[in-house]
């Protein structure tokens, strides 16, 4: 028997649930589907979100030769097969060719297809899970229209599970099939916007209790959605675009002085079990973030990184939730990354001239002879230990890279430096 997800796959866009930015009224997808006039496509998203029944009502609808081909298993092979058969008698009004999983062709396969595309003799539509601007050869984005597919919410499912449950009556089990709606939402919650993933649990629900249904003695209620859904719908791809939405959503959640929202996202990380990733993370947003408003914030945070690989998981998470507290609770200050960033900058765009001859070494033999540190003047020697001195090249004379922070220890430090130049 086919799997449940497949037996319900919707056959038009009337049945396809959510993606309402795309194929709603007026929207784009739904207006290039209605013209008939299909360019090449990329279809972008998470699992479940109807990229694969999108494009089979589209190739169902066309009246082009159609060839399916997964990616995963597909060859260089079975693209010359379908370019050997392009001048043929059936593939005279063109050929559509879907191909799923595309991230898995690798830039020669994707190559292969290029010049069919360009002229017109392949229309592809391709669907893949990761960002396309990271996996597909840039040559096919420039001749396709990529369209984003979003994670489905809690009322797209609900509908997706409730017109499954019909055709399941109708067509598997020839009776009612009663079930509370606790329950329904129980599973549409924790299918994490996947309608396969959720469509999934409730067939394991209806089989698991087969013969109940049958006998009529049967209702899906919060004990067994619980039963059948053991694992959440949460998705981490430690090498995919997953992986930095969450780490970007991750550090911008501490700089912004969210510990709930923070650990949060730890947690997401913690549970895909990418501990390098936490640690490397904390450490640059230590010194990133925080800098100079909690100078020794840094050293705290290096000491749990420590506890932490020691550790590993899951006593690991104990001391990266106390490093992400302490960061998010934190004064802030970003004055050390932005200092070091305007003086690279400079580097690549400006004339930076030559170090003043007297800050140059000049504890070897013969220095002197060559100019090297006659003039400097030691600020030890000197009250407070400074003495006004030029440091940079003249070229950069008027360089400020240095912006303070409006915080009690920066603060600090310029009434200290105000102080000694007076």
């Amino acid at each position: 028997m086919k799997p449940l997800a497949d037996l319900v796959r919707p056959q038009s866009l009337k049945d396809v649930v959510g993606q309402e930015h795309i194929l709603g009224e007026n929207k784009l997808l739904k207006k290039v589907i209605d013209s008939k006039h299909i360019p090449n496509m990329i279809f972008y998203g998470p699992p479940g979100t109807g990229k694969t029944t999108v494009a089979n009502i589209i190739a169902n609808a066309t009246n082009k030769k159609i060839y399916k081909l997964n990616a995963t298993d597909a060859s260089l092979k079975d693209i010359k097969g379908i370019v050997n058969n392009l001048d043929t008698l059936f593939t005279q009004n063109g050929v559509l060719l879907y191909l799923d999983e595309i991230q898995n062709f690798n830039k020669k396969q994707q190559q292969s297809l290029l010049k069919f595309i360009e002229n017109g003799q392949i229309t592809l539509i391709s669907s893949t899970t990761e960002n396309p601007y990271f996996t597909i050869f840039q040559a096919i984005i420039s001749r396709s229209t990529v369209f984003e597919f979003k994670k489905l919410d809690e009322e797209d499912i609900l509908k997706g599970l409730k017109r499954t449950l019909f055709i399941a009556e109708e067509e598997i089990f020839k009776r009612e099939i009663k079930y509370n709606e606790d329950a329904l939402i129980y599973i549409a919650q924790i299918a994490g916007g996947d309608l396969r993933r959720a469509i999934t649990n409730l067939e394991l629900a209806l089989l698991s209790n087969k013969e109940k249904i049958n006998d009529g003695d049967f209702i899906i209620n919060i004990e067994i959605a619980k039963e059948c859904t053991l694992t959440t719908g949460f998705a981490y791809d430690k090498f995919g675009d997953n992986h930095y939405d969450i780490l970007s959503a991750f550090q911008k959640s501490i700089r912004g002085s969210d510990p709930d929202a923070a650990v949060h996202y730890l947690a997401r990380l913690v549970k895909a079990g990418d501990l390098q990733s936490i640690c490397r993370r904390l450490l640059v947003i230590a010194s990133e973030d925080i800098g100079l408003a909690y100078p020794t914030a840094i050293n705290i945070v290096n000491n749990c990184v420590d506890a932490a690989m020691k550790l590993g998981f899951p006593e690991a998470r104990i001391p990266l939730a106390q490093a992400v507290i302490l960061l998010a609770s934190s004064p802030k200050s970003n004055s050390a990354i932005s200092a070091i960033d305007k003086a690279l900058k400079d580097l690549d765009t400006k004339n930076i001239g030559d170090i003043p001859y007297y800050l140059k070494d000049a504890h070897y033999k013969n220095a002197k002879s060559l100019g090297r540190g006659i003039g400097y003047q030691y600020p030890h020697d000197f009250p407070n230990h400074y003495v006004k001195q030029d440091y940079l090249p003249k070229e950069l004379s008027d360089a400020k890279y240095y912006e303070p922070c409006n915080n009690k220890i920066e603060n600090r430090f310029m009434d200290f430096l105000n102080g000694i130049k007076k």
